[in-house]
């Protein structure tokens, strides 16, 4: 155990993700990336939720969040994050949603037939 104010020694801090996710990698079937966003449920989680698990879902309780906004807030390495949200998500605990798509290109010349003829119409 550390003091306070004392780092970790080397050796705590590479142990603790492999713990967090009692040793397992990212699933074949990864559904998150980056940009996916991510809320609670309604469901109600487990009293024996893990520590980390709760967290998440209570960061995720305010609204959606991305995967990249949650692994920032937990102080977590994207990989981590990303199979804790493959367990709740698995369990019914967070929505996902897919990011909004990027807005398209409008022609120009179309936007400018349109104003053109606002103005003749309307002065």
């Amino acid at each position: 155990m550390t003091a306070p104010g004392e780092q970790e020694p080397e050796s705590a801090q590479l142990v603790r993700p492999y713990v967090i996710t009692n040793g397992r990698g990212l699933p074949e079937n990864d559904q998150f990336n980056l940009i996916t966003l991510v809320t609670a449920s309604e469901q109600r989680p487990p009293s024996q939720l893990d520590p980390e698990k709760r967290s998440l879902l209570e960061l995720c309780a305010g609204g959606y969040l991305s995967v990249a906004e949650i692994a920032g807030h937990m102080g977590l390495p994207i990989g981590i994050v990303k199979v804790l949200l493959s367990d709740l998500s698995s369990d019914g605990y967070l929505i996902t949603r897919a990011p909004a798509p990027p807005a398209q290109l409008v022609d120009v010349s179309l936007l400018q037939e349109v104003l053109d003829g606002l103005q003749a119409r309307f002065g």
